[in-house]
């Protein structure tokens, strides 16, 4: 069994943002694992199935969840998930947005520090261990005059909606194949480096220095 958490704010106010994009990626997880109709349950949305290897055989039972605590008390939801099924850190994926990666491209690990990422840093915290892997969807850095919060609670403009479209559900097989195959494996699939297009979007975003890139420290954050 795994556990596929996907990290975001509930509510209408919070669709198609950018900080939701863990959200957007374990809806399309579960649509491909055709999971069971979701329940409210450990403080989130979750829903069960079973992730499929490359040959089409049964690999791998896989839980996928959604907190509805608000990003900065996720760790709550995920440790009573943990907690019912059984699971070990290793056996958990946390699936979030990165300000630090470009627009679309993806970053897994199998451990290390939460980044800055405070719903990450506070699953961390009640689990006790960096020993977890997390998928990482770059959402950029804003644009020169932007507050950090104001972006990464803002939704996508015409020019995101296609790249994330397309992002989210690489990383939703990405999620699949960490499932099936393991962190090695879908570490050197992902983790190459972004197509020239993506590369040169990247210097030009790097080139834009926001106001503040400290995190608020309101809640939604």
């Amino acid at each position: 069994m795994k556990l596929i958490v996907g990290l975001g704010n509930p509510g209408r106010k919070y669709e198609q943002t950018r900080h939701n994009v863990g959200f957007m990626v374990a809806a399309k997880v579960a649509s491909l694992v055709a999971a069971s109709p979701s329940k409210i349950r450990f403080e989130g949305e979750f829903a069960e199935g079973t992730a499929l290897g490359s040959q089409g055989e049964r690999r791998e039972q896989l839980v996928v969840l959604c907190p509805h605590t608000y990003m900065n008390a996720s760790g709550k939801s995920v440790r009573k998930a943990c907690d019912f099924y059984k699971l070990v850190p290793s056996e958990v994926l946390v699936i979030c947005d990165d300000l630090d990666l470009a627009a679309g491209r993806l970053r897994i690990r199998g451990s290390g520090s939460a980044g800055g990422q405070k719903g990450l840093a506070d699953i961390l915290r009640h689990l006790g261990t960096d020993e977890m892997a997390r998928l990482r969807l770059g959402i950029g850095r804003p644009p020169a005059g932007w507050e950090t919060a104001d972006y990464v609670l803002g939704k996508f403009n015409k020019q995101e909606v296609e790249i994330f479209e397309s992002a989210t559900t690489k990383a939703a097989h990405a999620a699949l194949d960490w499932v099936c195959e393991g962190v090695g494996f879908t570490m050197n699939r992902y983790n190459a480096d972004p197509a020239p297009k993506q590369k040169q979007t990247q210097k030009q975003t790097k080139k834009q220095k926001p106001l503040n890139t400290d995190q608020s420290d309101e809640m939604e954050l």
